[in-house]
């Protein structure tokens, strides 16, 4: 673990960021400003400290860092703030990967439309992974609602991408369409349409068409009820006398199914509440 100069070494001693989930404190008000950009990067990045011994309070001193970048609108931190998106993607045992899901969009909201070209190019890097490339889409929807002038580019961001539904995860395309229903994107509906036409939503996530008119205010009410997904493939059928020390062991695609759904839920829980608040 590095070293830290007051003011930024109080971050340190602040403590569970979980009592101050929706009211940040007030971090330029503990002294901290646009010089203590740099030290506050090298906090927020800090591998050890997020690491730490998770009952100490250094552990959360790297959100509190990312949470005061935000409050600075510090411009130098998109880059170095956003590898963090891939760098601890496989990080679940520190418990960080949760919090940069749920609290980037909130930080890249505060530093605004500077970091609508790193995050689009984010975006479109097929080598970064699903839930990664899911926290750049959820920071551009973001500063599209913080900052109304940016919101048509955040659009036409968001749906470029899903343009792309053929090639697309269809997780992928799920929260594509998820983030349009959040911007209120009506225009692009027949884009929206098109890739659940072709078969290339995840419809756990997303819901199916008729949902998503719903959302977006083209029709009241569905017309049928839901039929089952065709991408929830049923699970591999092993013999009924089959057993693994005297139970019956599960096959390695409904272990894969549910690893899978266990992600697609945690993610999935922020949309549902945007739905909720909707209503």
């Amino acid at each position: 673990m590095g070293e830290y100069s007051p003011p930024v070494d109080q971050l340190l001693t602040l403590g569970d960021c979980g009592e101050t989930t929706q009211k940040w404190p007030d971090y330029p008000a503990l002294g901290i400003g646009p010089e203590h950009v740099p030290d506050l990067i090298r906090l927020a990045t800090d591998r050890e400290l997020i690491w730490a011994d998770l009952e100490g309070l250094e552990v959360w001193a790297p959100i509190h860092a990312w949470r005061a970048l935000g409050q600075l609108r510090a411009e130098a931190a998109i880059e170095p703030l956003m590898r963090l998106f891939h760098e601890l993607e496989d990080d679940e045992l520190s418990g960080s990967y949760d919090w940069i899901m749920e609290e980037m969009p909130e930080v890249y909201g505060l530093i605004g439309p500077a970091a609508i070209p790193a995050l689009t190019a984010y975006l479109a890097d097929e080598s970064h992974g699903l839930y990664p490339r899911t926290t750049a889409l959820n920071c551009l929807e973001k500063i599209g609602k913080e900052h109304p002038d940016t919101r048509a580019e955040c659009v036409a961001i968001l749906t470029r991408q899903l343009e792309q539904f053929d090639k697309n995860d269809p997780e992928l395309n799920a929260f594509l369409i998820g983030s349009l229903i959040g911007l209120k994107a009506v225009e692009v509906a027949s884009v929206i349409e098109r890739a659940f036409v072709g078969g290339r939503v995840d419809e756990f996530i997303a819901g199916d068409w008729e949902d998503v008119q719903v959302e977006l205010g083209l029709k009241v009410a569905r017309d049928r009820p839901r039929r089952p997904s065709p991408l929830i493939a049923p699970p591999e059928v092993l013999p009924d006398d089959f057993v693994e020390n005297g139970h019956a062991r599960p096959s390695s695609q409904e272990r894969k199914a549910k690893k899978v759904k266990r992600k697609q839920a945690k993610l999935s829980r922020k949309l549902n509440r945007k739905k909720r608040k909707r209503k």
